[in-house]
């Protein structure tokens, strides 16, 4: 092999994206791991709860339930028109699938329009540093950049390696959850849920499903496209009218007016400034034009509802854990979905809006040309791969749309052609509900378990961490939790465009026909309360639902904003800049220590605050000031107990009605 140049090998190495190259490497469109590649619990799993049975509106009916039904005579009750969701192998395995391998089709705006892999950041290069791992895996692909690039007045050099938190499983030599397909003589790439919802063991090398990617430098990553000002509506930028510097740059309104586009190197810079610093392992989800990127949450969902860290994904199957999967893809997948409410929740005209977006695509096919006498929606309308449906991903309008509901926070419904409505995220939350995670490696005696359970009632703990999942299902107001504020306020523009919940049948073929039926999803049962703290409304400044503290040892850093990190070195590896900010994954016994350490968790703190960009992306680590340490009357070896404790929890799931 030593004629081939490695020019020659980068080229080669593409196919080994999905494509068979000379019968070398098996075809891979995207890695979907086998049981054997997987980090799994040795104890029972709770998948034998889901196999047979029904979710109806988040409520499990069990096969015999269901036979009990159905000899009444009430067949209708179980029927998918009426919501129902069948639990069988089949369902679980259409949502494992779709985990690993579905983009809906984002790969569209990740390549064409925002340019992910158009600048210093290219497949070829991502393809040889894959090669160089040799089989072996990775929890953080170094790759070396393709040009020297300028950013936000930082400059990366050409040929220079960065961390990108992508994760290799070994023997793989594909990425996990980048999904890449060729089309339209280019190739692109995509994200599945699996990038930064599923993880590979630092040790092993083996992937361990919910865990969420620690370090996955999701910043960085769109800081180098070569059109991150695509997702502007996640950065912090100000007034856009600041950088409407010419009007030689117009559209046509949709009131028939003419409105300046932004400068496109101007807000480019900008936007590119947030992204760099966000830390790894964070990501901004949410579209309310802030910094306030939080950490990546698990995948280990049974009984962790409602679901997304301000607890706004409540109704619907499998107690709002489907409309939590709709989100990430309906959303924050494609800004194009939301041009509709743009007005409302941006303050930017529609227009101006998709013009901005598509203005600099790096697609030429995607880039809009401004003052050529058409607007930004008729252009988008001739090249949308998904006419009909807003943006470019695979999707249905429900009844509602353009205004959101509680199963629709973000106005539209994830369902690709061929499938039946909400069929592949309520098959993705039907196998999530079955993911144990796995054990942690130091094993602990039974004394030290016993003697942190009660550790763990004796301080209150339990008064929010109850039950099988250790959580009360709750949201709390943030002037309680009194954790980082900014981001409980999130979807509060919403109530302006906020209406009844109405869904389709879950048989309803896609793509919808004109006289699809449509039917009220049952909210009733909600605490009205619950869902005013969880998006923020009326004069609610929003709050923090109670999270599950299945899994922690794969969970690390803690809280919301990830801002409890402790390196494996407490003295000099504090907050998350002296951890994942320096390449140092966070040691879960020492961060869970400096959660409940008045004194540890001051240093944290303080470390945080040394960084401006922790500051300007509200990462500070503060809140949750339940203390387990002297100030309380707690021994270290209580303390220490308590720890290791919360660490071992996990491994005897149960379903919970």
């Amino acid at each position: 092999m030593k004629w081939i140049n490695w020019t020659l090998l980068s080229v080669l190495a593409i196919f080994v994206f999905g494509i068979s190259m000379l019968n070398i490497f098996e075809p891979e469109y995207a890695y979907f791991p086998p049981s054997e590649k997987t980090l799994s619990n040795d104890q029972m799993s709770v998948q034998s709860v889901h196999t047979e049975g029904y979710d109806l509106w988040g409520t499990t009916i069990s096969k015999e339930e269901a036979k009990m039904i159905s000899t009444k005579g009430d067949k209708s009750t179980l029927s998918p028109r009426h919501g129902a969701v069948q639990i069988n192998d089949s369902l679980l395995q259409l949502g494992r699938k779709t985990f690993y391998q579905e983009t809906f089709g984002n790969e569209v705006f990740m390549t064409d329009i925002m340019g992910i892999v158009d600048g210093a950041f290219t497949i070829p290069n991502v393809a040889k540093a894959i090669l160089s791992l040799r089989g072996e895996g990775t929890t953080n692909l170094k790759v070396e950049l393709a040009k020297t690039v300028t950013i936000a007045g930082r400059t990366f050099k050409k040929g220079s390696k960065i961390d990108t938190g992508i994760d290799v499983p070994k023997g793989a030599y594909t990425p996990l959850g980048m999904p890449i397909k060729y089309a339209d003589g280019r190739l692109k790439v995509g994200i599945s849920c699996a990038a930064c919802h599923a993880t590979v063991d630092r040790e092993t090398k083996m992937v361990i499903e919910g865990a969420p990617n620690t370090d996955l430098n999701a910043g960085l990553l769109m800081a180098l496209a070569t059109n991150s000002t695509a997702y502007l509506t996640h950065a912090e930028i100000g007034n856009i009218k600041k950088y409407m510097d010419s009007l030689d740059r117009t559209v046509v309104t949709t009131d028939g007016k003419k409105a300046s586009l932004p400068n496109p190197i101007a807000i480019e810079e900008a936007v590119d400034s947030t992204f760099l610093k966000w830390s790894p392992g964070n990501f901004d989800s949410t579209i309310d034009m802030k910094a306030n990127p939080a950490q990546i949450p698990d995948s280990f969902t049974l009984g962790d509802h409602p679901y997304g860290w301000s607890g706004f994904a409540a109704a619907g199957p499998f107690k709002g854990l489907s409309v939590f999967s709709n989100n990430v893809h309906a959303q924050n997948s494609d800004s194009l979905s939301q041009a509709d409410v743009s007005h409302v929740l941006f303050g930017m005209d529609k227009e101006v809006y998709l013009g901005t977006i598509l203005q600099n695509s790096a697609n030429p096919k995607f880039r809009y040309k401004v003052n050529s006498n058409m607007k930004p929606s008729d252009f988008f309308a001739s090249v949308d791969p998904t006419p009909g449906v807003p943006g470019v991903n695979e999707m249905i309008k429900p009844p509602t749309f353009p205004k959101v509901t509680l199963v629709a926070p973000d106005g539209l419904f994830l369902s690709s052609p061929g499938y039946r409505v909400g069929e592949q995220v309520n098959g993705m939350a039907a196998w999530q509900n079955t993911i144990v995670p796995p054990k942690q490696p130091e094993k602990v005696d039974t004394k030290t378990v016993a003697l942190g359970q009660d550790v763990f009632s004796r301080a209150g703990c339990i008064t929010c961490h109850a039950g099988n999942a250790l959580t009360n299902n709750r949201v709390i107001p943030v002037n309680v939790i009194k954790t980082e504020p900014s981001r409980a306020k999130a979807l509060k523009k919403t109530e302006k465009i906020f209406t009844e919940a109405v869904l389709y049948g879950f048989d309803t073929p896609v793509p919808l026909q004109e006289n699809a039926t449509s039917l009220k999803v049952p909210t009733q049962n909600l605490d009205r309360e619950q869902i005013k703290l969880a998006f923020a409304h009326g004069d609610s400044q929003g709050g923090y639902k109670v999270p599950s503290l299945i899994g922690l040892y794969w969970t690390a850093p803690y809280l919301h904003d990830g801002g409890i990190a402790v390196g494996p070195d407490p003295n000099t590896q504090l907050g998350v800049k002296g951890t994942l900010m320096k390449g140092i994954y966070p040691d879960p016994a020492n961060s869970l220590r400096a959660l409940v350490d008045k004194e540890l968790r001051q240093k944290v703190i303080a470390a945080n605050k040394t960084s401006k960009d922790l500051q300007f992306t509200h990462v500070s680590g503060i809140g949750h000031e339940y203390w387990v340490d002297s100030s309380t009357q707690f021994t270290k070896e209580e303390q220490e107990a308590l720890i290791k404790y919360l660490l071992s929890v996990g491994s005897d799931l149960k379903e919970s009605k």
